[in-house]
């Protein structure tokens, strides 16, 4: 696993200068003749991560130039610094040059999430020095670390295969994060989760040999209470509705909410906001078996709403409505769910965006600042009432999954929202995977969503 993140010592850093296009020219007529030379001759033209080195005296490196881009291309590709950091050598940089504070900010989250590397299955694999960033002035040093730390514990979880992270050791990172942070937990397994009535839970995991389960943590005694629900689903088959070989390649994400929202817990209580937190996490594995839930069954769920099961492969609601029903049990200021959910929410929006859904306007408003503020665009979608009725099958209260043939993702939200009650709700219906590498986000798991709801929680709760 990669280490933690850090920036880089000032001490020994050499200076890494950052131009754009329009800067260009007058920026290289002060340069000494002879890097002027270079970077002419090399056709050096300030595209976004553009990199080249600038040689001393003995041909070695004492600084580097990298193009900052057009104000086209910082829209169209987010950290876009990184590409520098993956063309630089191994060495400690420091930047140099006429940036805003939020240029700063994205370069310095940008070159501390290009670290990552996910090599835990190649171990004999040498280490390659990867370019880091003295913190730029004006950035906050601690809450940079911290967003970074949290996203590389989101990543290593969603990257590592379902063999080795079911529901037992996703359990164990669950424990692992709870007690590095003094929080109280709790964990339901097996049939116990019959006894203490999480059926559905129960009804999507128990056809596994890796017993199903739910997990909760407390942490904090003042201030606004927020809870945090992630899906868990450590693989799924599809049930007896089984997935096609190129719907399941990509399963071992599919615990991809459960793995953001420990990260997000994880920067809230690493940043001791003044909360009260409790966070939720039903797991398990959609296996099949004898004793698998089978289509047109009915289940009964904590809310006592009954559920006709109309694909076993629209698992994910099930165990997360039981989820939130416990949820709302407390009172709470926020609720908040994140799910690898739908294949509708891709068709939506792509792998880049992560789609929420509230009824509450100003989570709404704070959510979309908080996410340029953190550079992880999210996108609102609709609670649209009128698609209700086609979530209620006839012959029980709700379908899990309508063969209504449009709006997946709105009716699998709207699904959710039965069973939250009156309570400050926002649903995230992420992907969890970058399908190919983007600058500072290698292909693989990937979190979506939590440093926008880490930046906006002062305006939804109040802070």
């Amino acid at each position: 696993m990669t280490d933690a993140p850090h920036f880089a010592d000032p001490a020994a850093a050499l200076p890494l200068h950052v131009v754009g296009p329009d800067a260009l020219p007058a920026w290289l007529a002060a340069l000494p003749e002879t890097w002027r030379g270079w970077l002419t001759a090399t056709g050096f033209a300030a595209g976004l991560g553009e990199t080249c080195l600038l040689p001393g005296p003995d041909g070695q490196p004492i600084a580097a130039v990298a193009g900052l881009g057009s104000d086209t291309a910082r829209r169209r590709v987010r950290f876009g610094l990184a590409k520098a950091a993956a063309n630089l050598p191994g060495r400690d940089w420091q930047l140099q040059g006429d940036l805003t504070q939020a240029q700063k900010d994205e370069a310095a989250l940008a070159f501390l999430l290009a670290a990552y590397r996910f090599d835990r299955y190649r171990p004999g694999k040498p280490a390659v020095p990867v370019a880091r960033l003295v913190c730029p002035e004006g950035c906050d040093a601690a809450r940079l670390l911290t967003m970074a730390e949290a996203e590389f514990l989101t990543r290593d979880l969603i990257n590592t295969p379902a063999a080795d992270m079911g529901p037992d050791a996703l359990e164990a990172a669950f424990l692992s994060l709870a007690n590095r942070f003094g929080a109280v937990t709790e964990v339901i397994r097996g049939d116990d989760l019959l006894a203490q009535n999480f059926p559905m839970i129960h009804a999507v995991g128990r056809a596994s040999d890796r017993a199903p389960r739910l997990m909760q943590f407390r942490w904090g005694t003042k201030g606004p209470r927020l809870t945090l629900v992630g899906k868990g689903v450590c693989f799924d088959t599809g049930g007896l509705n089984i997935k096609p070989t190129g719907g399941m390649n990509l399963m071992k994400k599919d615990m991809g909410g459960a793995a953001t929202v420990m990260g997000l817990a994880q920067m809230v209580m690493a940043l001791d906001l003044p909360v009260q937190l409790r966070v939720i996490v039903p797991a398990v594995e959609n296996a099949i078996s004898g004793t698998a839930m089978r289509p047109k069954d009915i289940l009964t769920s904590r809310k006592g709403l009954t559920v006709e099961v109309n694909d076993t492969d629209a698992e994910g609601r099930l165990i997360l409505a039981d989820a939130l029903a416990l949820a709302v049990e407390e009172p709470c200021d926020a609720l908040i769910s994140m799910a690898t959910l739908t294949g509708a929410a891709r068709v939506a929006v792509g792998p880049d965006l992560a789609p929420f859904y509230t009824d509450d306007d100003d989570i709404a408003a704070a959510l979309a600042k908080g996410a340029k503020a953190g550079f992880d665009p999210a996108w609102r979608m609709p609670f649209h009432d009128a698609y209700d009725p086609v979530i209620e099958p006839g012959i029980a209260d709700l379908d899990n999954s309508p063969g209504f043939g449009f709006a997946g993702s709105i009716t699998a939200a709207l699904f959710l929202r039965r069973f939250v009650g009156e309570a400050r709700y926002l649903h995230f219906d992420i992907y969890g995977h970058c399908p190919s590498d983007a600058p500072a986000r290698p292909k693989g798991g990937v979190g979506q969503g939590a440093r926008a709801v880490l930046n906006a929680l002062p305006d939804i709760l109040g802070l």
